[in-house]
């Protein structure tokens, strides 16, 4: 699978006395690393640790929405790939529901030729699934692989007919590419606005109930039980959907998960504020959700965090809550996020978060490893765990401000970040 960026010569650069950890590697103590024309030439014991600083793999984000093409006013390539840059990223994916839809070559071909020139780090583009995400018809699957399609989903809406479903599991196989599905039964989420529980009856929003996730997610694993198939499981919220994962897995059915850090460090409980920056799909869910979700990603019923980057225009979000679009943005604080509201207290720890955020969304989509070791080509990145930090509309390098961030201070800090053997960010 291949991914699209603008090219230039690789870098050389030395970084001396970080702790180096690499969880999927084995690589865990303080190293002098040379990256001479892009590759990593020496991993030596330092002499000396430098306080607070740790190189780990480069992070992998397997859900991102550019906007490009239709809504270049809210992100473009070149904004949101500087995003994932400072966030960290060394490769991402983006999502199909744009305007017009990814579902022919013309719409992919003219992507990857914007990511060629344009695209900051490695960029693949996910296809649709169905032909304008419509549900009714399948796309040329084979045909958008062989251009470079990284794979196929209908994100943004749910693929409602199993018969379709089953299409696309056959088809995925000719294609060789994964399938990454939305989950949601919509006559069961219709109108709704949040998680429904507690929370909506006392604000009195409209419910959007848990089952409404977990049906589909048990529905499609059955399926590809059945063909004999892989899935992926999108932007996981609720704890039957962990559950419905855990157990197809342990039937036997390939089937990987993505959680976001807003919903690993969020519950509905946020919404009380009626910041639209807090509305997403899936909504915030409870607090046992959430602990599911946790639980999830120790096990590994859950490989991966995604962080579901949607940039929305300010006007769009400066509206009453059960008037905005949903959706928050997320690459340039998803470590940072996760850090501090999850490892700092030690909810989680810290070769965890690294590895779900690299190595889990590689391997689930078939993409190259980041590997901390001698030859390999440099895609790291540099934290400094001590570093305190405010997020701010003037700092963003996306084009829109929709975090659920913003204004808080947090800790852990991207300090550089090299992607494909080149710097592509540094503090």
């Amino acid at each position: 699978m291949t991914l699209f960026c603008r090219g230039g010569a690789r870098d050389t650069l030395r970084i001396e006395g970080a702790r180096v950890l690499d969880p999927a590697g084995g690589v865990d103590g303080a190293f002098d690393v040379a990256i001479e024309h892009g590759r990593i030439t020496r991993l030596e014991p330092a002499a000396e640790a430098a306080r607070g600083l740790v190189l780990a793999p480069a992070f992998v984000d397997p859900h991102v929405h550019l906007r490009t093409p239709g809504r270049e006013d809210e992100e473009t390539v070149a904004s949101g790939t500087a995003a994932a840059a400072a966030g960290g990223y060394c490769a991402i994916l983006a999502m199909p529901n744009t305007d017009p839809v990814v579902d022919c070559a013309s719409v992919l071909g003219a992507l990857i030729e914007a990511a060629r020139a344009e695209a900051v780090v490695p960029t693949g583009f996910v296809a649709a699934i169905s032909r304008g995400l419509r549900g009714d018809q399948l796309t040329e699957m084979a045909e958008l692989a062989a251009l470079g399609a990284a794979g196929f989903s209908d994100d943004g809406k749910p693929v409602v007919s199993a018969g379709l479903m089953r299409r696309a599991l056959q088809y995925s196989a000719v294609a060789g590419r994964p399938l990454a599905l939305h989950e949601e039964e919509p006559t069961l989420s219709r109108d709704g606005q949040m998680h429904e529980g507690a929370v909506s009856a006392e604000l009195g929003l409209a419910g959007w109930p848990s089952v409404a996730e977990s049906t589909m997610i048990e529905r499609d694993c059955a399926l590809a039980a059945y063909e004999q198939r892989s899935l992926h499981i999108m932007h996981v919220s609720a704890r039957e959907s962990v559950a419905a994962v855990r157990a197809a897995q342990a039937r036997g059915v390939a089937v990987t998960a993505e959680a976001t850090p807003h919903h690993l460090c969020l519950t509905d409980d946020a919404v009380r504020t009626l910041d639209t920056n807090v509305k997403m799909n899936p909504p915030l869910r409870s607090e046992d959700d959430r602990q599911a979700l946790l639980d999830g990603l120790r096990d590994g019923t859950i490989a991966c965090v995604a962080t579901d980057h949607a940039p929305h225009a300010r006007h769009e979000k400066d509206v009453p809550f059960e008037e905005a679009p949903f959706g928050v943005i997320g690459l340039e604080t998803a470590f940072s996020a996760l850090y501090t509201f999850l490892v700092e207290p030690g909810v989680l720890p810290l070769e965890l978060v690294l590895e779900r955020m690299s190595a889990g969304p590689a391997q689930a989509f078939g993409l190259p490893l980041p590997r901390i070791a001698e030859g390999e080509v440099a895609n790291v990145v540099l934290l400094d765990l001590e570093a305190r930090w405010t997020v701010s509309e003037e700092e963003t390098r996306s084009r829109s401000v929709n975090s659920w961030l913003l204004g808080r201070t947090l800790r852990g800090a991207v300090v550089k970040t090299v992607a494909d053997g080149r710097v592509v960010f540094a503090a």
